[in-house]
């Protein structure tokens, strides 16, 4: 069958403009604000999840969760695709996801003029290409004006076409899709995870260096938890790395992706400071949030989105370096936000790890679905960009972490226990403590994982899950939530055994 167009042909190209060029393209959609940085309104306010395919072919079996679109579809509406930009002036972009040697990616965009601060925000997020002209790895062609919403790509062509929204995260996360696809492809797994090392004394009193990848859904705290410094005094110190996706191979190696931080804006405020920092800079670029006339930023009006972003340069980002890639994931945390019965912290076993890996697990919240606020969620690695079986996933890092017996694994509940709230400070330290490796851990018999028994400073016997609940709702509370998870595991054939046995008392 005949391949998807991976060119575009237009009544005018604009090859590769610069940051003041696109920024001038877009003036006429700019407020901009008091600190002199861009803001813009999207007609879209998130991603269409519902609206996206994925074009299966022979050789790539959908997942459980994801949408198939036949070839000869896809095929008839990219050239109705190419027809429309016939007339069109658009966009030419090349830019590059990642900067090893061994994996960095060439991504193309073409994109109508009119969109052009989708654009202007993506080159804020990417890297410098040394060869423009070479064959890209990944096309993604964008016409936010298309009369209907769809979005649909082919995995193993390496394409996009976004046709409807003008949300910029459907331009970041086509690329980010097809990245995390190709090192799957490799035998390692892209990540939906933010990255960072603590350079910390550790129990021995030896100063090391410890990476961290954490997972985590929306509102669980992962942007927080990755941009903290931990109140670290040298010669300790935080070295963030990464907020978004990482792509690690089968040695523990993470390899970053982009060069800024796309952060939710809900909210924010000095007492933020890594973040606001970099928010009030001239180089950051802001869509749906409020802008007041006179250019002020209303963090904290939601009229707009609960969904405002802002893409903000790491360079400005205090505690980063210039690094992007973790040369390990010494510690692999999979945050979640629950009110009951998960305690502030627990170490995992390998087949443990990929249970939850699987099971990408935290509560709703307002931001999301009001409706369910306060209802299990769950997302395979907390990740909607998977291609392919979800399954695969979980096999293949169950598969990495017995070849890595050094990475461990750990869950941390950033919601509260038995209504006993679980703080940022809280978390924070813990983090600390697993980074020096002085928690002493005890077995919990209900989940086979162990828990944080003692760390020095912090009082844990405050959050004790069965001081909580009478013996009977507590064991009511364990059965509900093993079922939930057993029903959910078995959504996704394929998966081993030990890994469905993982959520299971021992």
């Amino acid at each position: 069958m005949e391949t998807l167009k991976r060119t575009v042909d237009a009544r005018r190209i604009i090859d590769n403009p610069s940051l003041e060029e696109l920024r001038k393209m877009a003036s006429a959609k700019e407020r901009t604000t008091k600190f002199g940085s861009a803001s813009y309104l999207s007609q879209m306010r998130n991603r269409s999840a519902k609206a996206t395919f994925l074009v299966t072919c022979e050789g790539f079996p959908l997942g459980v969760d994801q949408q198939g679109m036949a070839p000869e579809k896809a095929l008839a509406l990219a050239t109705q695709v190419h027809e429309f930009l016939q007339d069109k002036d658009v966009i030419r972009m090349d830019r590059q996801l990642c900067l090893h040697p061994s994996c960095s990616f060439h991504c193309r965009l073409y994109i109508t003029k009119d969109f052009a601060s989708i654009p202007f925000q993506w080159k804020n997020m990417t890297f410098e290409l040394p060869n423009k002209e070479q064959e890209p790895d990944f096309v993604s062609i964008y016409v936010p004006e298309w009369p209907k919403r769809i979005i649909f790509c082919h995995p193993q062509e390496k394409i996009t076409y976004i046709l409807g929204p003008d949300y910029f995260g459907e331009c970041k996360k086509s690329f980010l899709r097809k990245a995390m696809y190709a090192i799957k492809e490799r035998g390692g797994l892209g990540f939906h995870a933010g990255s960072k090392v603590l350079r910390i004394v550790n129990k021995e009193g030896n100063l090391r260096e410890v990476g961290f990848i954490m997972f985590g859904l929306s509102g669980t705290g992962k942007t927080t938890l990755t941009m903290h410094d931990h109140e670290l005094m040298e010669p300790e110190r935080v070295m963030i790395r990464q907020d978004d996706v990482v792509l690690m191979n089968q040695q523990g190696y993470c390899f970053g992706t982009e060069n800024g931080f796309y952060i939710k804006t809900e909210g924010l405020d000095e007492s933020q400071r890594v973040l606001y920092q970099a928010a009030v800079s001239p180089q950051a670029i802001f869509e749906n949030v409020m802008v007041q006339e006179d250019g002020t930023i209303d963090f904290n009006n939601v009229e707009l989105t609960s969904n405002g972003r802002g893409v903000i340069l790491r360079g400005e980002v205090l505690g980063t370096d210039n690094k992007i890639d973790l040369e390990k994931a010494d510690k692999i945390i999979f945050i979640t936000r629950r009110n009951d019965i998960i305690p502030p912290v627990a170490r995992l076993t390998p087949e443990q790890a990929a249970a939850y890996f699987m099971l990408g697990e935290s509560i709703e919240t307002s931001a999301g679905d009001p409706t369910k606020a306060g209802q299990s969620k769950r997302e395979v690695g907390t990740n909607p960009f998977i291609m392919g079986p979800e399954a695969e996933e979980g096999n293949r890092l169950l598969e990495i972490l017995r070849t890595n017996p050094d990475i461990e694994c750990y869950i941390l509940n950033t919601g509260a226990v038995g209504g006993k709230k679980i703080t940022i400070q809280l978390s924070t330290e813990i983090m600390k403590a697993i980074a020096k490796g002085n928690i002493r851990w005890e077995r919990d018999d209900d989940w086979g994982y162990e828990v944080a028994a003692e760390i020095p400073g912090l009082a844990m016997s405050q959050y004790q899950p069965r001081k909580y609940y009478d013996t009977q709702t507590y064991d009511e509370l364990v059965a509900k939530l093993r079922q939930e998870r057993r029903e959910w595991l078995n959504k996704y054939p394929g998966l081993k055994d030990e890994i469905l046995l993982a959520v299971e008392p021992s």
